[in-house]
């Protein structure tokens, strides 16, 4: 298992477009294969701050996921709405 951070920073006055993007880009991550599940989160005293933790059975599905061409398609919706790039962290379990 492998978890994957999303941390996003949404441009001012786009949060109604990002959440409506945002769900459909998880909708499409939970029938991907290998997908587990995910959680978004708001960082406290900064709406515009978002992060995105989901949980893969293995890398390989995450990248195959990451590079998908519906992916692709629904950040091209997604990355006007954001300030930059999303910075994105694979993480897995210690010990």
């Amino acid at each position: 298992m492998i978890y994957v951070l999303i941390e996003r920073e949404i441009a001012p006055d786009m949060q109604s477009t990002y959440e409506e993007t945002a769900r459909k880009i998880l909708t499409h991550a939970y029938r991907t294969v290998g997908f587990v599940e995910g959680q978004t989160f708001i960082e406290k005293g900064n709406p515009l701050r978002r992060f995105t933790l989901s949980r893969w059975q293995s890398e390989l599905h995450w990248q195959h996921w990451y590079t998908s061409e519906d992916r692709r398609a629904q950040m091209s919706l997604l990355a006007p709405v954001l300030v930059h790039e999303e910075k994105i962290t694979i993480l897995e379990a210690a010990g």
